[in-house]
């Protein structure tokens, strides 16, 4: 009686990088460098950059404003705007600074050049809709004008500015960045629970059952 032979299974090749990732790979990395060093962002400077031909980067991005997206995707932890502030406050706000700490150069840039101005302003309506409803509980019990201010003080400790000032001042690192914010906006939204419809140049009200 023969024994069974089972074939031989070949061992499965180590995974490859895509042709096409790679080259978006490259491209990722060349608006990264281009950012932090500052001047016009074009398709030429991209291609030339990450070693690719001007038609490859069109092809990717149609046109300026579509380079600004991406690095503005690139720059950031998730990619899109907040919107649960649990999971901003609970861990969210600390990857957001990680994620400018890890590119510091073109993240300084962003804030500081006219390209990165520009970038911002773009994504303008859709940061005042996400922190709106982000914090629209909190100042609900406000007027417009002061819930609009308030709102815009929140969002400041959220924002790369903050996280670039705490850097350049105080040598803060973003992790340590987003723990002061974090307790900044805690602080403020405590506030705002006490002070229901007192507006914001007034003393709130100490909580119920205080003595002074």
């Amino acid at each position: 009686m023969t024994q069974e032979t089972r074939p031989i299974q070949a061992a499965e090749p180590p995974a490859q990088i895509q042709p096409a990732q790679a080259k978006d790979d490259k491209l990722d990395a060349a608006l990264l460098k281009v950012m932090s060093e500052g001047g016009i962002l074009n398709h030429d400077r991209v291609a030339e950059e990450a070693g690719v031909s001007r038609r490859t980067v069109y092809r990717r991005y149609e046109d300026q404003a579509a380079l600004r997206a991406r690095i503005w995707t690139l720059l950031t932890h998730t990619g899109a705007m907040p919107d649960d502030l649990d999971e901003l406050l609970g861990g969210g706000l600390r990857d957001h600074f990680r994620a400018f700490d890890e590119k510091a150069d073109a993240m300084i840039m962003a804030m500081s050049s006219v390209e990165g101005r520009t970038m911002r302003n773009e994504r303008k309506a859709e940061r005042v809709a996400a922190y709106s409803a982000l914090f629209a509980d909190s100042v609900s019990g406000l007027n417009e004008e002061d819930a609009r201010q308030a709102t815009a003080v929140l969002q400041l400790l959220c924002s790369g500015f903050a996280w670039r000032e705490m850097r350049d001042q105080w040598d803060l690192t973003g992790d340590e960045i987003a723990r002061a914010s974090v307790w900044a906006i805690r602080a403020l939204l405590a506030d705002l629970k006490q002070r229901g419809a007192q507006p914001l140049d007034a003393a709130s009200r100490p909580e119920e059952g205080r003595t002074e």
